[in-house]
């Protein structure tokens, strides 16, 4: 297992200088937005497209210093009820997927996003209640109308170039859970998978390790980031909140560097089950916290990471 990180974090600075922190933080990994939501600050997907002569010097700046790509990211809304904002996401999923075969970057990472509640709706509609019987209803045509037909034209598209779609479990879409993730991956087959966020599970109250038992064989990526819960502000209003992330004082729930919300033992455990369950790839550090400085939460992060990730190939069972 190795560490690395999502790039958008450094996204003020230029290519070589990310890489070149990211060496000397001794990272093994970079995690590439190639737009939509996570922007794309250190990559030109058009030109890269055009250019094998431009993919070669690109990816020269990595093998030079040791690093690997570990996924493109290109996180949109490709089915929300704006037919002209979901095209031009969609388009960046495409864009990213036929970038990731010709550069040999095995996994793109998005959200599945989410439509509206009708055909004639213009805002997403993100249904968490199962009556009165509109929500239902909702659902229903949400997931028969839009969502199966989308995934599935779009996996045969990611498939047909031989890369992997790494869903991100995020409320606010139709995919934020392992049951609509499974549900997903059933509708359009193994091309979809897991991108696993622990920080999106932690405050719907999901269990991490239960969560990647559940997911074993299809879990394709993994976001390095925490979530600590407010227990009193949650015990007073629940766990769906919708005052801006910085107001941290009034939150049921924050954002946080790894090892801020959970304890070591969590996330040893979270390591554990990642290779118990099937998967041995890179933890890509994501960094959202309001109370640590960009540097020192990277900082931190990173010597958190260190102390539980297990990046050696496990032992035979000599003992028995």
């Amino acid at each position: 297992m190795r560490i690395g990180i999502f790039d958008a974090l450094f996204g003020q600075l230029p290519l070589e200088d990310m890489l070149d922190l990211c060496v000397d933080a001794g990272l093994d990994a970079v995690e590439i937005g190639t737009g939509n939501y996570p922007g794309s600050k250190h990559i030109d997907v058009d030109a890269l497209l055009e250019s094998e002569q431009a993919r070669e010097a690109y990816l020269r700046e990595f093998r030079a210093r040791n690093l690997i790509i570990s996924a493109f990211s290109c996180h949109g809304n490709p089915i929300h009820p704006n037919r002209d904002l979901a095209a031009r996401h969609d388009e960046v999923y495409r864009k990213t997927i036929r970038l990731a075969q010709v550069m040999s970057v095995p996994v793109v990472c998005c959200f599945s996003g989410c439509p509206g509640g009708g055909p004639e709706d213009r805002r997403p509609n993100w249904v968490t209640a199962a009556w009165p019987p509109d929500f239902p209803d909702i659902l229903n045509w949400q997931w028969a109308e839009v969502v199966v037909p989308y995934w599935q034209e779009l996996g045969r598209f990611a498939q047909d170039h031989g890369v992997r779609l790494a869903i991100e479990m995020h409320p606010g879409f139709v995919v934020y859970n392992p049951a609509t993730l499974t549900r997903l991956r059933a509708e359009v087959g193994p091309v979809v998978g897991a991108n696993l966020d622990p920080s999106h599970l932690y405050w719907q109250g999901i269990d991490p390790v239960a969560a990647i038992k559940s997911l074993e064989g299809s879990i394709y990526h993994v976001h390095a980031k925490d979530t600590a819960i407010d227990r009193q502000n949650t015990e007073i209003n629940g766990v769906l909140d919708t005052k801006p992330y910085s107001d941290v004082p009034h939150r049921s729930w924050v954002f946080r560097t790894v090892g801020y919300g959970h304890s070591l033992l969590e996330w040893r455990q979270i390591v554990s089950a990642l290779r118990t369950f099937g998967y041995d790839y890179v933890l890509s550090i994501e960094h959202e916290d309001a109370l640590a400085s960009i540097n020192e939460g990277f900082a931190k992060a990173v010597a958190f990471l260190r102390e539980i990730v297990l990046s050696e190939t496990p032992a035979q069972a000599w003992w028995v």
